[in-house]
């Protein structure tokens, strides 16, 4: 009997594979780097081709190390990061360019002529986002525009995708051009009511729907993978964009569950049940999944610069080598001595909404030293997750009694006390941390019959650590105001 799940995790800096037993338990994972590329300012580019070859190493690879029998693989799940857009030929598959990733903000423009001429509002009502260039939609519309393909797209001869789509067309059988309907919702054209496109939406960036892909279910069949990748055709049968599959993963199944991503961003979601909330704070209503065509729903806020803060450290800033010297760094000092670092490299995300906003480091002193700008980062990306949880506390009416952490930088354990000590909260974390993968793989399982329900799989969720508040009171409202005087610094810094 097969009783593996394989997960492809593509994500915005490396592309994962991980093999599961059906218990959860990892098996073997591997993972592969690719270049980022910086072409303008505020521009963020992926080469498709980078994004596919690394994703086929990582998959053929991680089944290799888990010394597994093909045959015994039941389902693939994908799970992606989110919002980065692909546009090729549908005859040749090749794409008209590089891939324009979440967190470029070159259609900045585009978002303020759309708001200018009073269509915030209802790009609200309809998709739950607030107008930004962090979305497919104005990224589709830019690329139509720069490379004048408007008339290929209405004649049916290109396809859109955000990464599921693109993978799915080139590692599935008879080239399928489908998302499902958590990635759909991150395009600002796809209605939560309707569960599907909108034409009013499409009409307004000059969307063809004939470029555009089939919404699937986040559970169920989709297709089969390619047999040359694996060896033998593999049904896949879970689909999510990575947030909606850490959500899933972290078993967050009932009304109120949070949890926090720390990826190359940082990602709290809510469970909000089958009735979407509106944001009067700052916070996206967005899909949590959708299983047998009913829809659940979230709260949603996003850090745009939270693990990737260091990786900004190591890579430009030179201060580390590793990402893992930041926690033995900052605990090397009792504080950061007044410093502040706003990591707003691609502006704020949630509840700010700056496009403008700058990274800014701000309180330094003679007596400032690499320890105090690496400890003043890692803060950085607790306050930011703090007020997104402050922002969901006031939606949802409730404070959280815990929020539940995934990601690479929830490793950090300095940065999970100061989470716990900044947001007074218990951060629980999980023994898998790579819970993106396990919703991905989870979500496969259901789609292929492996489960019959999430009663089944709510017992593979186990914590691992736990940690609760230290810090007193005065001392953290301290920080916070320094912090929220800090953001000031760097809001509207960029000329538009």
């Amino acid at each position: 009997m097969a009783k593996y799940l394989v997960a492809m995790d593509q994500g915005t800096t490396s592309s994962r594979a991980i093999v599961f037993s059906a218990e959860g338990r990892i098996v073997a994972s591997h993972a592969v780097e690719f270049p980022q590329h910086y072409p303008h300012p505020g521009w963020v580019e992926h080469d498709p081709e980078d994004i596919l070859q690394s994703q086929i190493t990582a998959l053929q690879e991680a089944v290799r190390l888990s010394g597994i029998d093909v045959g015994e693989i039941a389902a693939i799940g994908i799970t992606n990061q989110r919002e980065t857009t692909f546009l090729w030929d549908r005859q040749t598959g090749k794409c008209v360019g590089n891939a324009i990733v979440w967190q470029c903000r070159r259609t900045a423009k585009i978002v303020e002529r759309l708001v200018a001429d009073s269509h915030g509002d209802m790009i609200r009502q309809k998709t739950g986002l607030i107008p930004d260039a962090y979305f497919s939609g104005t990224k589709l519309k830019w690329m139509l525009d720069y490379y004048n393909l408007r008339e290929k797209a209405e004649r049916g001869e290109l396809c859109f995708g955000t990464v599921d789509s693109f993978l799915c067309w080139n590692l599935l059988t008879g080239r399928p051009h489908v998302t499902d309907a958590t990635n759909a919702g991150r395009t600002m054209l796809f209605n939560l009511e309707t569960q599907d496109w909108d034409p009013e939406l499409m009409a307004l960036l000059g969307i063809p729907k004939a470029c555009l892909p089939k919404v699937v279910d986040s559970s169920g069949p989709i297709g089969t993978l390619d047999p040359a990748i694996l060896g033998r055709p593999i049904p896949v049968t879970g689909m999510a964009g990575d947030q909606h599959a850490s959500l899933f993963g972290q078993a967050c199944w009932k009304v109120g569950d949070v949890k926090n991503t720390y990826g190359t961003g940082c990602f709290m979601l809510m469970n909000t049940g089958d009735q979407p909330v509106r944001s009067e704070n700052g916070l996206l209503t967005t899909m949590a999944w959708r299983i047998g065509g009913k829809p659940t729903y979230a709260l949603e806020g996003s850090v745009f610069m939270g693990g990737a803060t260091i990786q900004w450290l190591r890579d430009e800033m030179k201060m580390i080598t590793r990402a893992a010297e930041s926690e033995g760094l900052a605990e090397s000092v009792p504080g950061t001595g007044g410093v502040y670092l706003v990591p707003a490299m691609t502006g704020l995300g949630a509840p700010w909404w700056d496009m403008y906003s700058r990274g800014t480091l701000v309180g330094m002193t003679r007596g400032t030293g690499r320890a105090h700008i690496v400890r003043a980062a890692l803060e950085a990306i607790a306050y930011q997750s703090e007020d997104l949880m402050q922002a969901m506390a006031r939606d949802a009416g409730r404070q959280p009694e815990q929020l539940q952490v995934d990601g690479g930088a929830s490793a950090n354990a300095f940065l999970m006390q100061f989470q716990a000590d900044i947001s007074r909260v218990r951060v629980v974390r999980p023994r898998v941390l790579e819970t993106t993968a396990l919703g991905a793989a989870l979500l496969a399982g259901l789609g292929c019959g492996l489960y019959a329900g999430t009663e089944e799989i709510a017992h593979l969720w186990e914590k691992d650590l736990e940690f609760t508040p230290q810090m007193d009171e005065a001392t953290r409202l301290m920080n916070l105001r320094g912090w929220h005087k800090a953001v000031n610094r760097a809001l509207d810094w960029a000329e538009h």
